[in-house]
């Protein structure tokens, strides 16, 4: 019996382990997808994936947190409240579609986002679903962050042995984070892994760093059982300079001298220094060993293998050169130059010698002489060091590749236009400048000369010059900001009402249209026909008049005055000109009238064109009785005209003439004594009938 209660407690024990645990996987997670079955519902056919802050978005209910909850606790919470919706909830049910999980992964990938992996995914996976890693991704620092933790693990071991064990486990909201490699600098480049590796592949403390007479010194990963024959082949190997006899390796902060040449000749396992994470290798230079016997010749500059050769009594320039290597693609064949001890400097164009576009004798060599393989200057590099002042001309402004560039006395001003690209779309080359010791020597109009047939001669060009290509204006709506940068010798000024009024570029070549035109051209309110223009170009200023009104008329063009920079075009506003117009040009009316004021007048109007420019009579106008007074040079005098017997009986022989600087006026019917009494007597005769009435 005793044997029998132990056996039941034991069982007991397993089935509440087995019951928790059952529990625990039945624990929904962010990413999970949760199946809901409500009978006869379309809503809820597919699966609910619960978000980032734990919930589902359920039909008819919202949102509902289900994270961290197992499946028993969900569907006693969610049973209650569907059933108030629902119908048929007996065979409801809750269960695990699927448990993804979300990641986030960003960093140095080619797709950093949010993606959704399975539970048992791995980094690699993430890393697939991010499409990628990019190159220079420094993979042996890929970390994995959980809410304030920080996972650091080498994503490359994993790739080197296929160790699943050295990536993390991945839980839902985890974020994967893949730095950049240091050796990218603060730049993104692009370059591939060849690249890489030909400038170091390590930037910790475990790095072996070589340097000295190495092809390519740098800081590479250290590798178990690494020897120092291993990192000098990483540095692809020593120089002919080297001195592999004193190879020196700082290994724990202690040098040891390592003989190469001894090791080479009987190669032991004592004489070999072993590495450890953090070395560093020198190798020195040999300088006793650079061959400076009385036969040395040196070559120096761009050439495939600079240094110090032996030159036989037979041995030439095409020797030499050809010893180290030939020119490299950088170099300028056209000038080498041969330096004697003696301080004389042979020049050499190896390129015209080759093509035979020269003709002169390969230098013979004496030793000690110094051969210079110069760089080919190249106009994409600004670079000035390379080409003194002396040899040079600086373009700048509105140019598309402004800059200094080498000049020869066989170019002229096209040839280093076309050198620097030419101007800009929006470049003023109607008034190039050449500056020479500081002045402007020479001002040249482009755009004459392109049209001139060659009657314009092109500007003479020296080393040291400066060619200024100035920009116009970008916006005519906004040219404000260009002035500083536009002389007013240069420009025209229109004000009043135009569109856009300013301050303009103006040369010969345009017309009083086209001004008005950059400014928009006149507005609504503009009074087209009395355009001013002030002429400041000559020794006095003077004022001309346009009306333009009669150009769209008549298309006469000599209406228009001569204008030329300087000068200011004022286009006024209609209606309000009563202090600008002088009186001899307006006529007044006044009285009875819907506007009365001064109009502008001229012999083609009559008294009928002003009464309707001033709206018509009033509705208490006396129109029979309008006054006319005429302000002539000989006689004033007024006269009378009766409008309401002009309109019964329409004679223009009854109309008074009308002339500027006359003054019309309309009385009013209370102003006439006859009208009042009318109305009086109208008054009386009403009160009379209203009293025999009564």
């Amino acid at each position: 019996m005793k044997h029998i209660l132990i056996i039941f407690i034991v069982l007991l024990s397993f089935s509440d382990a087995f019951a928790q645990k059952s529990d625990n996987q039945d624990i929904v997670q962010i990413g999970n997808k949760l199946f809901i079955y409500v009978p006869g519902e379309d809503d809820f056919i597919d699966p609910f994936e619960v978000d980032q802050e734990g919930k589902i978005n359920l039909p008819e209910v919202g949102s509902v947190h289900v994270a961290k909850k197992n499946i028993t606790q969900i569907t006693t919470e969610l049973k209650p409240v569907l059933s108030e919706l629902f119908i048929a909830m007996d065979d409801f049910y809750v269960e695990i579609y699927s448990r993804d999980i979300f990641i986030n992964v960003l960093g140095y990938v080619n797709n950093p986002a949010q993606v959704s992996i399975p539970d048992n995914g791995n980094i690699q996976m993430v890393i697939a679903k991010a499409q990628g890693l990019k190159p220079g991704a420094q993979l042996d620092r890929l970390q994995v962050r959980r809410d304030d933790q920080v996972i650091e693990f080498n994503y490359k071991a994993y790739l080197d042995t296929g160790d699943v064990s050295i990536l993390p486990k991945l839980q839902s909201a985890d974020t994967v984070f893949v730095p950049v490699s240091p050796l990218l600098g603060n730049v993104q480049i692009d370059f591939d892994a060849q690249t890489l590796s030909a400038t170091g592949d390590a930037s910790d403390n475990s790095a072996i760093t070589i340097l000295g007479e190495v092809h390519n010194p740098g800081s590479f990963s250290y590798k178990e059982s690494m020897t120092i024959l291993d990192a000098l082949m990483r540095a692809e190997g020593v120089t002919r300079y080297a001195d592999v006899t004193k190879i020196r390796v700082i290994v724990d902060k202690e040098p040891v001298i390592f003989d190469l040449k001894a090791y080479l000749d009987k190669p032991t396992n004592s004489n070999m220094p072993l590495l450890e994470a953090g070395s560093t290798i020198y190798v020195p230079i040999i300088v006793d060993d650079v061959n400076t016997t009385s036969r040395t010749v040196y070559i120096m500059g761009e050439v495939q293998k600079p240094g110090a050769y032996e030159a036989a009594d037979s041995t030439n320039f095409l020797d030499i050169l050809a010893n180290a290597g030939g020119p490299t693609r950088f170099a300028e064949t056209r000038h080498i130059k041969i330096l004697t001890p003696a301080g004389e400097s042979i020049l050499f164009d190896l390129q015209g010698y080759s093509e035979g576009t020269v003709v002169m004798k390969v230098p013979d060599l004496n030793p000690g002489d110094v051969i210079f393989v110069p760089e080919k200057t190249d106009v994409n590099e600004k670079s000035w060091l390379k080409i003194p002042t002396k040899r040079a001309i600086k373009i700048i402004g509105a140019i598309l590749s402004p800059g200094r560039y080498e000049w020869s006395n066989e170019m002229d001003f096209t040839d280093l236009l076309a050198h620097a690209g030419g101007p800009t779309k929006g470049a003023n080359i109607n008034d190039i400048k050449i500056v020479r010791n500081g002045d402007v020597t020479k001002r040249f109009d482009l755009e004459k000369y392109t049209i001139s047939d060659g009657k314009i001669e092109l500007p003479q060009l020296i080393a040291g010059d400066t060619v200024i290509v100035e920009e116009l204006p970008v916006d005519p709506g906004d040219n404000k900001s260009q002035w500083i940068r536009q002389e007013s010798s240069k420009s025209i000024y229109i004000m009043g009402q135009v569109g856009a009024p300013g301050r303009y570029a103006f040369n010969d070549n345009m017309h009083f249209i086209d001004i008005l035109a950059a400014a928009d051209g006149p507005n609504g309110s503009a009074d087209i026909r009395n355009i001013r223009i002030t002429h400041r170009n000559g020794n006095k200023a003077r004022v001309s008049k346009l009306d333009l009104a009669m150009y769209f008329e008549t298309g006469d063009e000599t209406l228009f005055p001569d204008v030329l920079p300087g000068d200011t075009i004022f286009v006024p506003e209609k209606d309000k000109d009563w202090l600008r117009t002088p009186k001899e040009r307006v006529v007044r009316i006044m009285g009875a009238v819907q506007k009365p004021g001064r109009y502008n007048f001229d012999d083609t109007m009559s008294i009928l064109d002003v009464l309707a420019e001033a709206g018509g009579p009033s509705n208490s106008a006396l129109i029979d009785k309008i006054v006319v007074v005429n302000h002539s040079c000989c006689k004033e005098q007024s006269r009378i005209f009766d409008l309401e017997a002009f309109i019964k009986e329409p004679n223009s022989a009854n109309i008074p003439v009308l002339r500027a600087g006359d003054t019309l006026y309309v009385p009013d019917k209370g102003q006439d004594l006859m009208s009042q009494f009318k109305d009086n007597f109208l008054d009386f005769v009403t009160i009379l009938a209203l009293v025999i009435g009564l």
